[in-house]
């Protein structure tokens, strides 16, 4: 390969990790539903850790979670993703 070459894969290379870091950030993003307003989307946060709290031993096991994620996740304030 000629040096010119070696100089585009690094960049394509760097373009590729820089994508997959913007990606990782809005991937926490992706589960609300879309087309909320931010209060709307603090609301529903709000409201889904809320209920998070009161899922039962059986429910926690449905969704993979045990009681102390399900705490931890409860219990953060709804403006925190």
């Amino acid at each position: 390969m000629n040096g010119l070459s070696d100089v585009r894969l690094t960049l394509h290379s760097q373009e590729l990790e820089a994508g997959q870091q913007d990606n990782s950030r809005h991937a926490l993003k992706r589960n609300a539903p879309s087309g909320l307003s931010r209060w709307d989307l603090f609301w529903q946060r709000l409201h889904t850790r809320k209920a998070l709290l009161a899922l039962t031993p059986d429910q926690l096991k449905d969704v993979g979670l045990t009681r102390e994620q399900a705490r931890e996740e409860g219990l953060k304030p709804f403006w925190r993703i």
